[in-house]
């Protein structure tokens, strides 16, 4: 699965866009971001049940996005052929299910670490100087210096506590977690809109840059099946080890999930420090396509 775009912000932004238009595929707005910036949402299938993918965490993120906008134009061909994938038709899988997908839930800091930043930004001096250069690439927080992956009401003293430790006192280019949980509009957007499922939500995935593994937190709330559809979750994504690496709460979507909703939640992270960044891009999808169409019916 490819494009003939790059894969900076501009690049996401302009698929973004195209993805509106796709068969079987519904686009609507999640909030906006911290710099104004449009946060998609796309809805695939219309079944009452719901599974939501989630990608774009951090600034360096960009891969992640560019292979859940694959897996959308990808659902959207094999629907208007009527394809059947791994066993399950596509036309039974719309009807039956709805996949929600927001491939790209920090535009800003993807925009940041891609295309870096200048001085029309209301927020230059401020950033540079959390950032301590003009360079950018390594940044993976969001416009402010927030961490969009430790900014939720779960573990949320561990995350005050890592920050401590490691001498974070603020917004910076990554391990700051914010002032409080759910402080920015991106995360609390993101709560909403689960919250808004009800009983309707099935579970949710969060796809990372890191090791390759799967992780689940939240011990005492986590169930058989749970553990069930993440052993068979990372079977299908090839990890050596499949049964989900437990790891205590500290402020993810995830942890999140469980401990909220009391729905199953996953991080499943990619290891692109193997690849150069378009073989990973090929490879990845490959890996995740079989994961990304059957979690609706793991659950």
């Amino acid at each position: 699965m490819a494009t003939d775009c790059n894969d900076g912000y501009g690049a996401l932004a302009h698929i973004a866009e195209q993805a509106q238009a796709y068969c079987g595929v519904q686009g609507s707005i999640l909030t906006r971001s911290i710099l104004g910036r449009e946060i998609p949402v796309f809805t695939l299938g219309q079944g009452k049940k719901a599974v939501v993918f989630i990608g774009g965490i951090g600034g360096g993120e960009a891969l992640i996005s560019m292979l859940l906008f694959d897996f959308i134009k990808d659902y959207s061909e094999q629907y208007k052929k009527r394809s059947k994938i791994f066993d399950i038709g596509l036309p039974y899988l719309f009807g039956e299910r709805r996949i929600v997908v927001i491939p790209m839930l920090n535009p800003d800091g993807i925009s940041y670490a891609t295309e870096g930043v200048t001085a029309e930004n209301p927020l230059f001096e401020r950033v540079c100087r959390m950032n301590g250069s003009e360079d950018f690439s390594d940044w993976q927080a969001n416009a402010r210096g927030v961490d969009l992956g430790h900014n939720y009401r779960v573990g949320f003293a561990s995350v005050k506590a890592l920050e401590q430790k490691n001498g974070v006192i603020g917004g910076g280019p990554h391990g700051f977690g914010g002032e409080y949980p759910e402080s920015e509009p991106e995360s609390a957007a993101i709560c909403r809109l689960l919250h808004g499922y009800g009983e309707d939500l099935q579970g949710l995935i969060e796809l990372r840059l890191g090791a390759a593994q799967i992780t689940c937190s939240c011990r005492d709330k986590l169930s058989a099946k749970t553990m069930a559809a993440g052993r068979i979750l990372g079977r299908a994504m090839g990890f050596r080890d499949p049964t989900p690496v437990m790891t205590v709460p500290s402020g993810t979507l995830p942890d999140w999930c469980i401990e909220n909703l009391s729905r199953p939640a996953y991080t499943l992270s990619l290891d692109a420090e193997k690849h150069s960044h378009q073989k990973a891009r090929t490879l990845f999808y490959d890996t995740l396509r079989r994961p990304l169409f059957t979690f609706p019916f793991m659950l």
